[in-house]
């Protein structure tokens, strides 16, 4: 059993609108999904993506009135995001003509990476890694050759290696490949891969004892979510977190993709998804994410969830 790479990360906001304008207006991804948290109708939960809102591509956000994070370990601490291996020159002066404010272009890892913040102050690395490549989005301000490509890899911080590995090896069957050291000068970071590997499929562990215990607020990290193809599949994944003895939530209907959720032994919390069946379930993949979409069993609550959100446009 393989999971094939990183599926999409959730990530907490407390300025919808502001959050929408930045990661649709400034880093040119596509908005393929506007609807709501199932567990908490009140919030908005907006997806932004490729093009096509192909798997691995997607990060999204709740929307919650709450104070920003305490930085820390316990948490998913930063966010790779993929570009051609020659965009990073392109976006370090689009980033600065808009005053986003960087780090410089470095060699992390062996791969060419530009570290930025985005408003609420969540922690996002472009990284040139274009495989796999995503589907371009046409109305884009971005130019196509230079659009983000997708997610990965994706930094979790944690006091401790060894029960985190135990979990990502012995369990998830992910594969312990190399070390660095951390950027920050905090610990070291060691890489676990997934299904054929690369960028798409790393997750990357960085131990960092020293650190105090992470608070989630805004621009902070929810969760981290791993690829499998179908429903059956992630019904394997579940007997097998049985059988490990993984508390877990068992399989959640999320009507984009079907999911499982557990904690890795630092409290991260790991989310399996399902490829299928996609974003454009539901509304003509030419106009997705531009109404609010709702699963069938919110529906007939559309005039009350409506009317409890703000305007987001």
């Amino acid at each position: 059993m393989q999971l094939t790479g990183i599926h999409h990360l959730t990530a907490i906001t407390a300025d919808a609108p502001g959050n929408n304008r930045f990661y649709t207006q400034t880093l040119g991804l596509r908005r393929v999904k506007k609807t709501v948290n199932q567990d908490d109708t009140s919030a908005y939960h907006l997806f932004f993506a490729d093009g096509a809102g192909t798997p691995g591509t997607d990060i999204t956000f709740f929307d919650w009135p709450v104070a920003r994070e305490r930085r820390g370990t316990h948490s998913i601490s930063r966010t790779g995001l993929r570009v051609a291996e020659d965009s990073l020159d392109f976006w370090a002066g689009r980033l600065a003509d808009l005053g986003v404010s960087t780090g410089k272009i470095a060699t992390l890892d062996g791969r060419a990476s530009l570290d930025l913040e985005d408003p609420e102050g969540q922690r996002l690395r472009l990284v040139a890694a274009p495989q796999p490549v995503g589907e371009p989005w046409q109305d884009s301000p971005v130019p196509a050759p230079h659009q983000i490509r997708g997610l990965g890899p994706i930094t979790i911080s944690v006091p401790e290696l060894a029960p985190t590995e135990a979990v990502l090896t012995q369990v998830m069957n992910m594969r312990r490949m190399r070390d660095y050291p951390s950027p920050d000068g905090e610990g070291q970071v060691h890489v676990f891969e997934m299904g054929e590997g690369g960028a798409a499929a790393e997750l990357h562990v960085a131990v960092q004892p020293g650190l105090p215990t992470a608070r989630q607020g805004a621009g902070a990290v929810h969760h981290v979510a791993f690829r499998v193809p179908d429903r059956p599949t992630i019904r394997d994944w579940a007997q097998r977190l049985a059988e490990f003895r993984v508390p877990n939530s068992g399989e959640v209907e999320r009507y984009y993709f079907r999911s499982l959720y557990f904690r890795e032994p630092a409290g991260n919390l790991f989310e399996i998804a399902t490829d299928d069946p996609g974003f454009d379930v539901d509304e003509p993949r030419e106009t997705m994410g531009q109404a609010l979409s709702l699963p069938p069993f919110l529906e007939p609550k559309r005039a009350q969830i409506e009317a409890g959100l703000k305007p987001l446009d």
